[in-house]
């Protein structure tokens, strides 16, 4: 065999076995490829459920999520609220309107109950969106996504946060259900003006709860999130008409209202409530202050828990006595007058504070005058003297003192004291602690603190609530040591309350998250005062509306039995008196103490006779219980005895049991041993309340006209 034969049987031979041997590498190589994409794909399957598990078993981060903690008067009604920079108030979701979640979810994520976390639809739907227009135009985040975003993310654009980002969101939907899921999103976003959440933003927008919603108004609010100041109705108007129809026509579209539905919907005017305007901003600020002081330096509640914890605090202030308060001190003032005022009102029968006016404009200045201890109470100071005199035994209320310039000596004869009478105006002659109390005579007044120790007199005041420091001095009697408008309050809720009193509660309870009570009030009552005693006072200090009374000027406007006492210094004045049913202080002044002159001086009376009837206005007049202890007689107004047929001028007088007058003003052998007209015991008059009045009106109203010399 030639060369060529040769050669040519070796590459023939060689040729057709090529593509057998080659074709079996390749099947090598294709099973190989085959098993390692399953062995890969097995792997990733592996690596998958256990990067799930791992997931899953990994906590959330805390989420401190701030809820506004809301501040109810006594009838639960909400009048302010505490937060930290964000008004949030969470709600249940089936405490929520459902259109608002029906329109949620149709504009931010129709597929939320169908996809486990993310939308690959809506994710696929944005890209193809944003590679035609070559920009960022159209987002695809869930529910899901924008929750575990807001929750515990920042939004930075980083890979590392997509990361998390997605973390988070397959925990919240491995740990929680989709109305749970959905429930802390409505109660998380956004809405505008400082409202978080769908209650807070209800309530802002529309005065209502998250349940009230109607379709129109869940439409526009669930617009607002995408760009709070873009949709905000009060920021532009048409913009967010124009995103409330975008949302109507999704729902519609997607089957969850009627076409006729959305309709009524755009066409329906929105009631917006005035954007920092409403008629309750600023409504009981002095009192907000006073029980979120309360609550952290007195009760020890955490201070952020306050502000951001979502707690209730409920309150003893009643909206319509607040109210009533607000606007009489508002009508009390010439519009340019730099007065200031002070308010307190305080039910004597439990110690709840119904009211309280600390300034008459908390915007220009906060502070709480209502415990400023700076002002001298002048002759509101009184009662306790009195009541002190009566308590002691020796003096009733027609003991008498001669209303007359008088030098007082005192500490072993070492001092003296000079007191006068307002415009130097005497009785010259002996009058009683009646005619003394509605005349607010001075010398009186000093003479009694002289006969039964200025010491005995402080600690009366102590017993009754009052802490301010004092000196046993006579000028004490007539008020000269500083007391707040609070204080005053206090000890004559005691008086008012037939000798009980309880110590000043604002805050009846603190409700905190999950319905925890953090703090319980239980007002413990004491009995600081005979019955008796306290009886006999008021019935002396209701002579201060009668004719030539210190508040005469303003009975006409007293529709009820009340009792008070008044008191002016140089740079104060001032009216504390009460009710059964109310106590009420009030002080007028200039902040640095500057004098007031005679106008000014007379604008106490007028605030608290005028707020008295308002706060009262709903219930009837309703006179002094007199309680055991105590008995009325008939005397006679000149000497104090007991009046017979033969005297002259007389009134029915309240005395302790045991006290009351034996001796008759006239030796009449045809008089009972009682006095003509006597009245007996624990209680009982024989005469009419009008008939009683009207003797005390020709009594002492004759000692009062020659006084002022009319």
């Amino acid at each position: 065999m030639n060369k060529h034969k040769l050669r040519s049987r070796f590459w023939g031979s060689r040729r057709s076995e090529r593509p057998r041997r080659a074709r079996l590498p390749l099947l090598r190589r294709a099973y190989r490829w085959l098993q390692w994409s399953v062995i890969a794909a097995a792997g990733g399957v592996v690596l998958l459920a256990g990067l799930l598990l791992y997931i899953r078993a990994q906590a959330l981060p805390a989420a401190t999520v701030s809820q506004t903690s809301q501040l109810l008067d006594l009838q639960g009604n909400v009048i302010d609220t505490f937060h930290g920079g964000e008004n949030r108030s969470s709600v249940a979701l089936g405490e929520m309107s459902p259109h608002v979640i029906a329109a949620t979810i149709a504009v931010e994520d129709r597929r939320f109950y169908e996809h486990d976390g993310f939308d690959t639809r809506s994710m696929a739907r944005a890209a193809l969106v944003n590679l035609e227009s070559r920009s960022r135009r159209q987002g695809a985040s869930t529910i899901t996504q924008q929750l575990a975003r807001n929750l515990y993310l920042s939004h930075a654009r980083t890979w590392t946060r997509k990361v998390k980002e997605a973390a988070y969101t397959l925990q919240l939907e491995m740990n929680y259900s989709k109305d749970e899921i959905l429930e802390m999103y409505l109660n998380q976003i956004y809405y505008g003006h400082g409202a978080y959440g769908i209650e807070a933003a209800a309530r802002l927008y529309f005065g209502k709860s998250a349940a009230q919603l109607s379709l129109a108004e869940s439409a526009m609010l669930a617009g607002i999130p995408k760009g709070p100041k873009y949709y905000s109705p009060y920021m532009n108007m048409k913009k967010a008409k124009d995103r409330q129809h975008v949302i109507l026509t999704l729902m519609t579209e997607q089957g969850r209202i009627t076409p006729e539905a959305a309709d009524a919907a755009y066409a329906e005017l929105l009631a917006l409530r005035t954007l920092g305007g409403d008629a309750e901003d600023g409504f009981a600020s002095y009192f907000r202050d006073y029980v979120r002081l309360v609550a952290i330096d007195r009760l020890g509640i955490d201070e952020q828990l306050l502000e951001q914890g979502g707690v209730r605090v409920y309150t003893t202030l009643d909206t319509g006595m607040q109210r009533a308060a607000e606007q009489a001190v508002a009508a009390g003032f010439p519009e340019q007058s730099e007065l200031q005022t002070a308010l307190i009102s305080i039910d004597p029968r439990n110690g709840y504070i119904k009211a309280m006016v600390g300034g008459r404009d908390y915007a220009a200045n906060q502070y709480n005058r209502v415990f400023a201890t700076t002002r001298q109470p002048g002759s509101s100071f009184k009662p306790l003297v009195y009541l002190t005199a009566l308590e002691q035994g020796g003096m009733t209320p027609v003991s008498r003192f001669r209303s007359e310039p008088t030098t007082f000596v005192y500490d072993d004869g070492r001092r003296t004291y000079e007191p006068g009478n307002y415009n130097d105006k005497y009785f010259n002659e002996e009058i009683d602690m009646r005619t003394a109390i509605a005349s607010s005579d001075n010398i009186y007044a000093v003479s009694t603190i002289m006969a039964v120790g200025p010491d005995k007199v402080i600690e009366t005041a102590r017993r009754l609530g009052i802490e301010s420091a004092m000196e046993p001095v006579p000028s004490l009697a007539l008020g000269t040591f500083p007391v707040s408008p609070y204080e005053m309050a206090s000890a004559f809720t005691a008086i008012a309350g037939g000798g009980v009193r309880y110590e000043p509660t604002a805050i009846l309870r603190i409700v905190g998250p999950g319905g925890r009570v953090l703090y319980e009030a239980d007002p413990q009552p004491q009995q600081v005062i005979d019955p008796a005693h306290a009886y006999v006072l008021t019935s002396l200090m209701q002579s201060v509306f009668e004719p030539g009374g210190t508040g005469h000027r303003v009975a006409a406007t007293l529709k009820r039995p009340v009792a008070a006492k008044t008191g002016t210094t140089a740079s104060d004045a001032w009216m504390v008196g009460f009710t059964p049913e109310l106590t009420t202080a009030v002080w007028v002044g200039y902040d640095k103490g500057r004098s007031i002159d005679a106008v000014e001086a007379h604008r106490a009376a007028p605030i608290f006779a005028a707020y008295t009837e308002a706060a009262l206005a709903a219930l009837p007049p309703k006179a002094f219980e007199m309680p055991r202890g105590v008995v009325s007689r008939y005397i006679d107004s000149e000497s104090g005895l007991l009046a017979t047929a033969a005297c002259g001028e007389r009134r029915l007088e309240s005395f302790v049991a045991g006290t009351e007058p034996v001796e008759l003003c006239l030796s009449d052998p045809d008089a009972g041993a009682d006095g003509t007209g006597g009245a007996d015991g624990d209680g009982g008059a024989d005469s009419s309340a009008s008939d009683a009045a009207q003797e005390r009106h020709r009594s002492w109203w004759g000692h009062l006209k020659r006084w002022w010399g009319e």
